[in-house]
C-alpha cells in the first residue's frame, strides 16, 4: 500500500456539506491501489462502556485520473455532529487513518471532526443558476438599434475591428433580438461593462453610476432588463472593481492635487510627482496605464464600490454580477460584498473571473461560482487542437471535477471562449464537425454553460489583439451559419429536458480510447425531468470506431435522444460504431 498517496482533510472539497442534512467526504489514494475504503463514524458524543459508538460504511471508488482514485461517500449525521476515520484495505494489508496518520487500531488514532452541520455554512449558489443557458454580449458588436443617437461611430457594421472600432452597438440592439436569443433557448444574458467609458471594450470605467451614453441610457437599460424578464432571462453586469479608468474623476483628482487629494488613498500609488521633473507612479492591471488599481481596503473606497454594486440590482433589478479580475482584489472586501449584494437580492448570481484553481474564493462566503476556463483550455486542446487525446482529456476533467465540492461545480459558469480568447471555430480551424462536438461537451458537462455571442452562427476572429476576438454580430441569415444554429438550438433543448445533465455534478468516464479517439462518459440524475442516466459518446479519431454498451443496459430502454428513436430494441446488441466527429446523446430509463 501506498499510504503517503492517500490523502484527506476535512475541509474544502474533502469534506464538506453539501446540503442542510448530507455531508460529502472523500478520500484521494494512488490509482489502482486501494481495493476497499470504509468510514469508521459516530457522534463524539454518544458513547457506551467506555468506547464511543460507531459505524462502518463502505466508500465508493468514484473517479479515477491519471495518478489518483477518488473514494466518495454522501451521508446524513444523525445529530449533525460527526467525526470520522478510514478503514483503507489493498488486500494485503489494512490501516486506520485518522487525524494521527496511519495505526493499526482505531483508538490508537484520532478521529476527524466535522464538528456541527450548520445550515447557513452550506454553500448557497442561487438554485436557478442550474438550468440557466447563458450568452454573453458584448454590446457594442451586438446590434445597433439606433442608429441616429451615435457620434461616435467610426467603421461600418460587419468591418474588421480594430482596437479603436466603434459600430454603434446599443440597448435597442439587443432588445431587438431578444426573440431571437428565446428561441434559442437563452436563459441568461451577461454583458462586457455598460458603464462610462471612452473604450469600445469598457474595462476603464469612467463613471460606474451612468450608463455609457453610447449604449443608450438608464431608462432604456430599465426596459432592457424588464423585457429580458419578461421572457424568462435573467441580465447579469460586469464589474470593474480591480481597477478604474484613468480619466476616472478621483484619480484625476490625485494626478491634479497629488498627496494632498482627498482620494489620495484610494489607490495604489507609488509616488504622487510631487518632486521637480517627477512623473506620478501607481499600480495597475496588467502595466496598462489607463487602469489604476483600487485600494480596496481603503474604507472610502469599499464603500463607494458596495453602493455600486448596490444600486444596479436595487434600482434594476439585475441578477448577477460578473467580477473582473477578482482574484487580485482583497478576500475580505470579497467577503462584504457578497454580503452587501445579498442582503438587497438574495439570489443574485456572482461569478469570478479566476483562471485557476479558486477554492479560497468558493467556501460560500465569498463567489458562487468562477469562469471555468480550465474546462474551455481542456476541450480546445482536445477537440479543435488536436494537442491531447481522449485519455489526458477524461483525466483533466476529472481532477477538475475533483477540485470543488460538487456543489460548487454545479453552478460553474462554462465557456468555449469570450472577448479575451481567439474565437473557437477559428480554434477548430474552420472545422464545423469539430465546433459541433466541442458545443455538445459545453452543453451536457456539468455546471452553467455560456455561449460566447455569434458562436452558434459560426463567428470567426483570431490575431495578436483582443480587438479579432470582438467582431460585429452578423444579422443576415444569408450569411449564418443556419445548419449550426439549428444544432446549437437542439442541443440546448436536449439539456432543458433531461435533469440528469443539470441537477447535479456527477460524471464517469466511461471511455477514454487515444488508439480510436473515443472519449465516453455519463451524467446520472437523481429523478425529475427525462433520462435517469444519460451516457454522451464522441469519436474525436479519424477512422469508424466501436463503443461498447454497459452489460448492465441489457433489458433496460435506451433513447438517442437526437434522434429520439430507441436504441435498444433487441437484447442482442452489444455496440454502436460511430464515424469520425459522429457522436451519440443516449437516454436510459428507468
Amino acid at each position: 500500500m501506498m499510504k503517503e498517496a492517500i490523502y484527506h482533510r476535512p475541509k474544502n472539497s474533502y469534506a464538506y456539506a453539501y446540503d442542510a442534512h448530507t455531508l460529502h467526504i472523500r478520500l484521494r489514494a494512488k490509482k489502482n491501489d486501494l481495493t476497499g475504503v470504509e468510514l469508521i463514524h459516530g457522534d463524539p458524543y454518544a458513547w457506551a462502556e467506555g468506547h464511543m459508538l460507531s459505524d462502518k460504511t463502505p466508500m465508493q471508488k468514484q473517479a479515477s485520473d491519471e495518478l489518483f482514485d477518488y473514494w466518495f461517500i454522501a451521508i446524513s449525521p444523525e445529530n449533525n455532529r460527526f467525526v470520522y476515520q478510514f478503514e483503507v484495505t489493498d488486500g494485503a494489508e489494512t490501516w486506520i487513518l485518522g487525524e494521527m496518520g496511519f495505526t493499526k487500531d482505531v483508538e490508537e488514532n484520532r478521529f476527524f471532526r466535522f464538528p456541527y452541520l450548520n445550515a447557513i455554512d452550506v454553500f448557497d449558489a442561487p438554485a436557478w443558476v442550474k438550468d440557466t443557458v447563458w450568452y454573453q454580449i458584448f454590446p457594442e458588436r451586438f446590434a445597433n438599434g439606433n442608429p441616429g443617437r451615435k457620434t461616435n461611430t467610426n467603421g461600418e457594421w460587419g468591418d474588421t475591428p480594430g482596437p479603436d472600432s466603434f459600430f454603434g452597438g446599443d440597448f435597442e440592439g439587443i432588445m431587438q433580438h431578444l426573440d431571437y436569443l428565446a428561441e434559442l433557448g437563452i436563459t441568461g444574458i451577461y454583458m462586457t461593462p455598460i458603464f462610462t467609458s471612452p473604450t469600445n471594450h469598457k474595462y476603464d470605467t469612467t463613471d460606474y453610476m451612468e450608463i455609457d451614453p453610447q449604449f443608450g441610457d438608464k431608462e432604456t437599460f430599465r426596459q432592457l432588463v424588464k423585457a429580458c424578464h419578461e421572457r424568462g432571462i435573467r441580465v447579469m453586469l460586469d464589474a470593474v472593481f480591480n481597477h478604474a479608468g484613468y480619466m476616472f474623476a478621483p484619480f484625476q483628482d490625485v494626478l491634479k492635487h497629488g498627496s494632498k487629494s482627498r482620494y489620495a488613498d484610494w489607490f495604489h500609488m507609488l509616488s504622487f510627482g510631487e518632486e521637480e521633473g517627477e512623473f506620478p507612479s501607481y499600480e495597475s492591471f496588467a502595466f496598462t496605464d489607463n487602469m489604476p488599481k483600487w485600494k480596496t481596503s481603503n474604507p472610502e473606497v469599499k464603500e463607494y464600490l458596495l453602493g455600486v454594486a448596490k444600486y444596479w440590482i436595487e434600482e434594476f433589478d439585475i441578477d448577477g454580477w460578473r467580477l473582473d479580475v477578482a482574484n487580485e482584489v482583497d478576500h475580505k472586501f470579497w467577503r462584504e460584498f457578497r454580503n452587501t449584494v445579498r442582503a438587497v437580492k438574495d439570489d443574485v448570481y456572482i461569478v469570478a473571473e479566476i483562471w485557476n484553481d479558486a477554492m479560497p474564493w468558493l467556501q460560500g462566503d465569498q463567489f458562487d461560482a468562477v469562469m471555468n476556463y480550465p474546462f474551455t483550455e481542456a476541450t480546445i486542446d482536445f477537440i479543435a487542437k488536436g494537442k491531447i487525446g481522449p485519455v489526458r482529456y477524461g483525466n483533466l476533467l476529472t481532477s477538475h471535477l475533483q477540485l470543488y465540492p460538487e456543489n460548487v461545480s454545479e453552478v460553474l459558469f462554462n465557456l468555449l471562449g469570450s472577448h479575451d480568447t481567439a474565437r473557437i471555430l477559428t480554434q477548430c480551424g474552420n472545422d464545423r464537425a469539430k465546433l459541433r462536438l466541442a458545443f455538445l461537451l459545453l452543453f451536457t458537462y456539468p455546471g452553467s454553460p455560456c455561449i460566447y455571442y455569434g458562436d452558434e452562427v459560426g463567428l470567426t476572429g483570431d490575431g495578436d489583439d483582443f480587438a479579432y476576438y470582438r467582431p460585429c454580430m452578423e444579422w443576415d441569415p444569408a450569411k449564418q451559419d443556419r445548419e449550426l444554429l439549428g444544432f446549437v438550438q437542439r442541443l440546448i433543448a436536449i439539456r432543458k429536458s433531461h435533469s440528469a445533465l443539470t441537477g447535479n455534478s456527477r460524471l464517469r468516464v466511461l471511455k477514454a480510447d487515444d488508439a480510436s479517439g473515443v472519449f465516453a462518459f455519463s451524467r446520472s440524475g437523481d429523478g425529475g425531468r427525462g433520462a435517469h442516466e444519460i451516457v454522451v459518446v464522441l469519436n474525436n479519431g479519424d477512422q469508424s470506431a466501436d463503443f461498447a454498451l454497459p452489460s448492465a443496459w441489457q433489458g433496460r430502454k435506451a433513447i438517442d435522444l437526437w434522434t429520439e428513436r430507441e436504441l435498444l430494441s433487441e437484447l442482442g446488441i452489444k455496440s454502436i460504431t460511430l464515424e469520425p466527429k459522429q457522436f451519440r446523446i443516449i437516454g436510459i430509463l428507468k
